[in-house]
């Protein structure tokens, strides 16, 4: 469906995904049951990023400002290592850095810088996460659904 996905990409099942041919996906990336990626907007995601079950990412919103209820449309990165935990949510226009964690239920309306632990709505950074990261979700041995 013309999204660029590297290898050993795990997609698990009831994923959605919107224009798929505005998504690239690095090498052993794993999306979780349930995940919303909307990419009307483009949605670049690096390599060894884990998306935890029903995680969302929007490039597109409504702009609630406007008189004619226009939609607002940015593209999201998701860089290397980063971690989208369970119903967590990011916004259009966000960057998920290196490394970072957005911790369930958390809501990125900023970006996230490199190595952190990020919480809440909207998400804060709540504490450090090892830098020295050296897994490969490749290796874990998960089903691989294409």
């Amino acid at each position: 469906m013309g999204a660029k996905l590297g290898k050993n990409v795990v997609l698990y099942s009831g994923f959605e995904v919107r224009c798929p041919w505005n998504l690239i996906i690095g090498d052993g990336t794993t999306v979780g049951h349930k995940c919303i990626l909307d990419c009307r907007g483009g949605i670049t995601i690096g390599s060894n990023v884990n998306f935890s079950s029903e995680a969302a990412v929007w490039t597109a919103q409504h702009d609630p400002q406007s008189q004619t209820f226009a939609i607002k449309v940015a593209a999201v990165i998701i860089e290397d290592r980063a971690w989208l935990s369970f119903r967590s949510t990011v916004l259009p226009g966000i960057t998920i850095h290196e490394g970072a964690v957005l911790a369930a239920h958390a809501v990125a309306t900023k970006d996230i810088p490199p190595f952190v632990v990020a919480g809440g709505v909207p998400a804060k950074i709540i504490g450090p996460r090892n830098e020295n990261l050296s897994y490969n979700l490749a290796d874990s041995g998960y089903l691989h659904l294409i």
